[in-house]
């Protein structure tokens, strides 16, 4: 009997592992935040404009999200994440040809599109391997495996600007290279990978995929994913920015504060993957909640850079759980359409897109980031409301 157990333990690491890898992979989206930043700073953009770009990775959610529920009905939830990988690893190669705002756009879309895909398929191809009450505590530790691949973009970057240059001729590009080495990587290891997954769902469509927002607390989950989307691309992509106007701090700097962001966001999901196996899911989220909303009052009145970091650290804290709690609670809502739920989720990822123009254009017509904050702050608002909806999904 321990021989097996050992032996059923040891299957599952070797399953798991590949698939943690892919999680890594995921959070190569988080690179575009400190991208933009770079590629306004060498185009000479405006925040709306330099804002299009991170909205452009995020437009595609709303494109594919729903047609990947579809794939993975007919081929399979593995072979979609793979489609997934080899997109974005396309998409991390053409940076390194060049750095042009048309060669960037399309950069930009296909990292959009192949992580819309593995978004849509690599959350579902984990409740093959865990289910029930440890599905959103796995959920959260991916999470947390994504959250270092984002953390690590802003100082790759900072690294490849400052050193990496003379060398490579990439500069901030660098961090492109890398990423689409360890794509190459988390092909192979998946590839290799026996995954046995349940029986497809019943094929289906568009329309049924989005008659499932008719579901009151579907529809509540799917708000939910977009304004934690946005105020994480928001506070990825605002937070130099902050930095900048208040302390007039070059980029090269002040993107550390992007750091700051995700090494907390990653100390949360870290804390999150062990919490929620103990804590009720809406108390944990409450308190998530709570911390945003005084991390953005903060933002609003605290100009000197030690308060700026530590609201940038809460806001990475507290959204660091939000998606595992809003996405298991909406697979558990509706268990026999994992799918297509899972397709309606992601496209909530839009939010992506809609926070950082509105912040953009909000910005722009303060003529400061307080209006950007502002944007932030309905999103944090809204979480509080679906905070004490969480118990109708139990």
């Amino acid at each position: 009997m321990a021989q097996k157990i050992a032996t059923d333990r040891k299957s599952f690491m070797m399953q798991i592992i590949p698939v943690m890898l892919c999680f890594f992979a995921m959070g190569f989206v988080d690179l575009v935040g400190t991208a933009s930043n770079y590629v306004q700073k060498d185009l000479g953009l405006s925040d709306s404009q330099a804002n299009l770009f991170p909205s452009l990775v995020f437009f595609w959610f709303l494109i594919f999200s729903v047609p990947t529920g579809m794939l993975m009905n007919r081929i399979g939830r593995k072979k979609t994440v793979l489609i997934s990988l080899v997109i974005t690893a396309v998409s991390l190669v053409v940076p390194i040809t060049g750095s042009g705002y048309t060669v960037m756009l399309l950069a930009f879309s296909l990292l959009g599109i192949g992580n819309a895909v593995m978004q849509t398929s690599l959350n579902p191809l984990v409740s093959n391997l865990i289910n029930g009450d440890k599905l959103a505590s796995t959920l959260t530790f991916g999470q947390f495996v994504k959250a270092i691949a984002s953390f690590l973009a802003p100082i790759l970057a900072a690294w490849g600007a400052t050193t990496c240059m003379p060398t490579f001729g990439l500069g901030w590009r660098a961090m492109f290279a890398i990423y689409a080495i360890v794509s190459l990587l988390s092909i192979t290891a998946l590839a290799a990978t026996p995954i046995e997954e349940e029986r497809p769902d019943r094929a289906s469509g568009v329309k049924e995929c989005l008659r499932l927002l008719g579901r009151p607390f579907i529809l509540l989950c799917f708000l939910g994913i977009i304004c934690h989307v946005g105020i994480d691309v928001g506070t990825n992509t605002t937070a130099p920015k902050i930095i900048m106007e208040n302390l007039s701090l070059p980029l090269e700097e002040a993107g550390f504060a992007t750091g700051i962001y995700f090494i907390f966001r990653t100390a949360g999901c870290f804390t999150g993957a062990f919490l929620l196996r103990s804590i009720p899911a809406r108390i944990f989220f409450g308190i998530s909640v709570a911390m945003m909303l005084a991390a953005m009052v903060m933002l609003f009145v605290c100009h000197s850079l030690v308060p700026v970091y530590v609201a940038i650290g809460l806001i990475g804290f507290g959204n660091s759980n939000i998606f595992s709690i809003v996405f298991a609670q909406a697979l558990i809502n509706s268990p026999n359409e994992k799918n297509e739920v899972s397709g309606l989720m992601i496209m909530g990822l839009f939010g992506g897109t809609i926070f950082p123009l509105a912040m953009g254009f909000a910005a722009d017509a303060v003529g400061g980031q307080s209006g950007a904050v502002a944007v932030m702050l309905l999103g944090v608002l809204y979480l509080m409301y679906y905070t004490l909806k969480i118990k109708s999904a139990n």
